[in-house]
């Protein structure tokens, strides 16, 4: 089996509403996103001969996922009053409704689901929140 990784980070806010504690607030961090990729056959003709899939197709697929949420509050839909969205809106505030609480666990499947749906061999997608502490999704080694 062969496996291929790359990473991209961003930057962005965000809180967990109704949470019991500091998370509770809003606040940043420093995400890192790493996918693993894998499959047991090279492939055998052509440019891309001898290689699982081209690092440029993955690398560009990571880095546009994390520059979809660069320098982004990043928000459950529905936990903040419609006013309050209304007023970071007129202060352009660049402002991103998820469908999920946004923790690295539902991030690390929701990249992951993004990268299956782009028909990427995806195997693992891993989200750093601090520089110790990451949540992975995908298939168990």
């Amino acid at each position: 089996m062969y496996r291929l990784k790359t990473s991209a980070s961003f930057d962005s806010a965000h809180f967990l509403a109704g949470y019991e504690g500091k998370c509770a607030n809003i606040h940043g961090h420093r995400w890192k996103i790493e996918a693993e990729f894998s499959g047991a056959e090279l492939l055998k003709d052509g440019t891309k001969r001898g290689m699982l899939i081209d690092f440029g197709d993955i690398k560009s697929a990571v880095r546009a996922l994390a520059d979809s949420l660069d320098h982004a509050l990043i928000y459950e839909e529905g936990s903040l009053m419609d006013e309050t969205v209304a007023a970071l809106n007129n202060e352009n505030f660049r402002l991103i409704a998820v469908p999920f609480r946004p923790t690295a666990e539902r991030f690390a499947e929701y990249f992951y689901l993004q990268l299956s749906t782009q028909g990427l061999p995806v195997c693992s997608v891993s989200v750093y929140e601090t520089p110790e502490n990451c949540a992975v999704y995908g298939e168990t080694p």
